[in-house]
């Protein structure tokens, strides 16, 4: 997991919480989870785009 181990985590955990307090670490999470998701739909949207404007300039 880079190189970061269960020390490093959870140091990173209780600094999160320290900054943000707990009731928004969910909020924070589902956030960066849903922009990641949008992020992969993206990628995958535009292979499909690509791989349907070759298959219509070659067919």
């Amino acid at each position: 997991m880079f190189g970061i181990g269960w020390p490093e985590v959870i140091v990173i955990a209780l600094v999160s919480v320290a900054i943000f307090g707990a009731k928004r670490i969910p909020e924070i999470g589902r956030s960066v989870g849903q922009a990641l998701r949008g992020f992969q739909d993206e990628v995958k949207g535009q292979d499909k785009t690509e791989s349907t404007d070759t298959q219509d300039k070659n067919g």
